[in-house]
């Protein structure tokens, strides 16, 4: 299992990398398509909308041809989508091809976390979630920096062109290492892409709170997040590779929660992390607005990537239980709120900083982000 694992992790580390590498790329897709850096913004709310409506079919699929199998099988097409990106010659291209590729890039988290919810004991799982997810960390840390770094260097073109090689890349070990697990665990029946299917998960209380906790949570805290590096750049001027370089300390600041997580829950328990990780949060968001220099940008980016893992992971151990019975659609449709969550969240705060400004519209997700936390400590025993 942990070998599966680690390939598995690979693969969402280059998933977490094309999710996030637009982001400091923003301003350069504005000049290079002669439109504003909100408008821009649809890039990535197409990418999160297609993440959120593909787990209605990856659930299911998963549960009915194996994890494994489909995980690979959505690589391919991974590099394909991403190679789409780099050939197009139009903002709405662009737009169409950051669909496409997160219709399939979406498979290899769900069902990844449904892989080890499936394999891992109950009493160690959250632990073993947390270093499967240390993969997509690692991708979301590196992320803005390959997408700021190459943008200066060789184009955000050639940003698209590698994320392909690499996704074309982890298929190929991915078919090699685990193609004969794909016909092991049992698989569901019945009708494939039945509404049924996913009626019946979500008709459990313990399932809806929790998809409406993670909505709200990736709509306040990414909402926040998708804007800081257009604020870095109009605040600071700084060059993409920096602007970049600082947006990784929310990944470092993952891989920090992830390095003491075992030492967090012993101490705090799930109730502390999603209280502490919420306060934590709300300050530095409202303290990399304030910060007079840009080199003190980097301690709140790396508090800010912590702070939200420590409510984050707890959410994500709370979806392995939710539907153990159908865990990969379970998973699916914990990924649609996520996902949801982040298209929202990111199209309300470019339409409130063209309205409003970065400062207000950061402030107010972020303070938001901590109201929901505080509210989660008390409500924890219903997820």
């Amino acid at each position: 299992m942990t070998e599966t694992i680690i390939l598995l992790a690979i693969a969402a580390a280059n998933t977490g990398i094309a999710m996030r590498v637009v982001e400091p790329m923003l301003p350069r897709l504005a000049s290079d398509f002669g439109t504003s850096i909100p408008s821009t913004a649809a890039v990535i709310t197409a990418f999160a909308l297609a993440q959120a409506g593909a787990q209605y079919f990856h659930g299911p699929l998963g549960d009915r041809f194996g994890k494994l199998r489909v995980v690979t099988i959505m690589m391919g097409f991974s590099a394909l989508a991403s190679l789409g990106c780099a050939l197009t010659d139009s903002l709405n291209g662009l737009i169409v091809m950051r669909f496409a590729t997160g219709l399939f890039v979406s498979a290899t988290m769900v069902l990844g976390m449904a892989y080890v919810a499936d394999n891992a004991p109950s009493e160690t799982r959250q632990l073993f979630l947390a270093r499967f997810i240390s993969g997509t960390i690692v991708g979301q840390a590196l992320g803005p920096f390959i997408g700021g770094a190459l943008t200066d260097l060789a184009g955000w073109r050639a940003t698209f062109v590698l994320i392909s090689v690499v996704f074309a890349v982890a298929g190929l070990l991915l078919f090699v290492r685990t193609r004969p697990q794909w016909d092991e665990g049992p698989r569901s029946t019945g009708p494939l892409f039945s509404p049924a299917v996913h009626l019946a998960v979500l008709r459990l209380p313990k399932t809806r709170a929790v998809l409406i906790a993670v909505f709200l949570e990736m709509l306040f805290f990414y909402g926040a997040f998708s804007f800081l590096g257009a604020m870095l750049k109009t605040k600071f001027d700084l060059p993409f590779t920096l602007i970049g370089l600082l947006l990784m300390g929310y990944g470092l600041g993952g891989l920090i929660y992830i390095a003491t997580v075992h030492w967090v829950l012993a101490r705090l328990g799930q109730r502390g992390c999603v209280l502490v990780g919420g306060l934590l949060g709300g300050f530095f968001y409202l303290a990399v607005l304030f910060v007079p220099e840009w080199p003190l940008v980097m301690p709140c980016t790396v508090g800010i990537g912590f702070s939200f893992y420590m409510v984050h992971n707890t959410l994500q151990a709370k979806a392995a239980d939710m539907a153990p019975q159908a865990r990969a659609t379970g998973f699916a449709q914990f990924s649609m709120f996520w996902a949801s969550g982040q298209a929202v969240g990111a199209a309300l705060m470019g339409a409130g900083v063209a309205a409003f400004g970065y400062t207000w519209m950061i402030a107010s997700f972020g303070l938001l982000f901590t109201t929901l936390a505080i509210t989660l400590r008390f409500q924890l025993h219903r997820l």
